[in-house]
């Protein structure tokens, strides 16, 4: 069931990333003062936006697995986190390679919107650790789920103090009292945004399909290694 729709959703990703990538070089201006280095920022903040979305989403699938106890939606949960957390690692380098070339640091401590991204990054990181250190499943679904539930709260709530916070270099993309993007930066941009949404959405799907795979083929080999004479185990059904 996973893999229902994966070829046609992975299809329109290309072609979103592609529609993506010739604006950034081929549309939006080159920005005055940091030139052609600025263009990271196509990639770089769509990436942040959609790995925060992302672990936001995880929780919401906790939620779900606490009040109705199907592991379908830990699966979902844990999916959702790990390739929120990749998509966290790329935010990153894409964040240290802006710096250096703006500022002549691979990192700067008192930037805000880098720090606090480090924050909730590092927070994830422990969700691994945390999950597999339980060894009852049951046990480790719930409590990965509590942990899901309470980072996931805790990323708008560090969105919001960034917001409030005076962010050195970021810009502000949409419109505030400070003005937004051109027209021209903010398509591209919103057009960047929907292809790592739409990446994100297909390597998450990708994951799940794969994890049903290899699920189903381990209960076949089961079955089949049971010794001859022993009680016929019944193959559990796909998770739907």
């Amino acid at each position: 069931m996973y893999g229902k729709g994966l070829k046609p959703l992975s299809i329109a990703t290309v072609a979103l990333l592609a529609i993506g990538l010739s604006l950034v070089f081929f549309y939006a201006p080159i920005e005055t003062d940091q030139g052609i280095i600025q263009k990271i920022f196509y990639l770089h903040v769509p990436l942040a936006i959609v790995s925060l979305v992302g672990f936001v989403i995880g929780g919401v699938f906790a939620i779900a697995h606490l009040r109705s106890g199907n592991s379908r939606w830990d699966a979902y949960s844990y999916v959702s986190i790990h390739i929120s957390v990749i998509f966290g690692v790329a935010v990153l380098i894409t964040g240290g390679i802006w710096a250096k070339a703006s500022w002549g640091h691979w990192w700067v401590w008192n930037e805000p919107t880098l720090v606090s991204f480090l924050i909730v990054f590092l927070l994830y990181c422990t969700y691994y650790p945390f999950r597999y250190a339980i060894e009852d499943r049951d046990q480790q679904a719930r409590y990965a789920s509590v942990f899901a539930v309470t980072a996931g709260a805790f990323v708008p709530l560090n969105f919001m103090a960034v917001r409030m916070a005076q962010s050195l270099v970021h810009p502000r993309v949409f419109a505030t009292a400070n003005g937004g993007l051109p027209g021209s930066m903010m398509l591209t941009f919103l057009c960047c945004i929907a292809a790592i949404a739409l990446l994100w959405t297909t390597l998450v799907k990708f994951e799940l399909a794969a994890k049903s795979a290899s699920g189903q083929v381990k209960r076949l080999r089961r079955v089949l290694d049971a010794p001859t004479g022993a009680p016929a185990s019944r193959v559990a059904p796909e998770v739907s």
